[in-house]
């Protein structure tokens, strides 16, 4: 493909957001997310994984609202990479990773009312969620330049009752009354640094499953 080509399409083309965007924005440290929804969503949005386009996936349960954005980052996927992490960390013999792109939560004090949107953010940590039996980690994110958050570099850092905010949303998202045994854990919680070895895991996932296509000069 030559490159009067390739701008062309870049300039007249919106690309699909989870295969057409690179996981590292030009500006290190930060990488690009896509948003699905925000706390002000009383439906749960999710991207269809064929056409690019934001899909509704279901009502939020009950009075269940996220408290933060929520997307995932592009160009990755949570397969046996993912899981062989997972199980290191909980000794779990029989756990798989979830084939979804990797998840992530950003904190910012600015109220962004809706999703479908591209922004920057600065990795500090995450959540190892088993969601019967499948890999579900959120990379937990901070919103580039925000003035409260943007300057926070581990979770370490987060005040506590943010994370144990972040921690009852996703124990209790999918659960309805008189439903028996709750089906999400979160048997861990990690740094940065881990964060950022998650990332490169799913982005290394996400090459086996979707190998870059090679177009002949013709």
């Amino acid at each position: 493909m030559n490159d009067e080509l390739l701008a062309y399409l870049e300039q007249n083309f919106r690309p699909h957001p989870w295969h057409g965007i690179p996981v590292w924005s030009k500006e290190d440290p930060y990488i690009n997310v896509y948003i699905e929804i925000v706390p002000s969503d009383t439906v749960k949005y999710e991207l269809d994984k064929s056409s690019g386009y934001l899909s509704i996936d279901r009502p939020q349960k009950f009075s269940n609202i996220i408290p933060f954005l929520y997307g995932f980052v592009p160009r990755t996927y949570c397969d046996s990479r993912i899981a062989s992490a997972a199980a290191e960390k909980t000794a779990m013999v029989q756990v798989i990773g979830d084939h979804d792109p990797l998840d992530i939560c950003v904190l910012t004090e600015r109220p962004i009312t809706h999703g479908d949107l591209l922004l920057k953010a600065k990795p500090i940590g995450g959540l190892l969620m088993i969601d019967r039996g499948e890999a579900d980690d959120k990379i937990i994110a901070v919103l580039k330049d925000d003035p409260i958050y943007g300057e926070l570099n581990d979770i370490s850092e987060i005040p506590p009752k943010i994370l144990a905010r972040m921690r009852h949303y996703f124990l209790t998202y999918k659960d309805f009354p008189d439903e028996g045994e709750r089906k999400i854990k979160i048997p861990a919680i990690y740094g940065q640094k881990e964060a950022l070895r998650i990332i490169d895991l799913a982005s290394t996932d996400y090459l086996a499953a979707f190998p870059p296509k090679v177009f002949s000069a013709k």
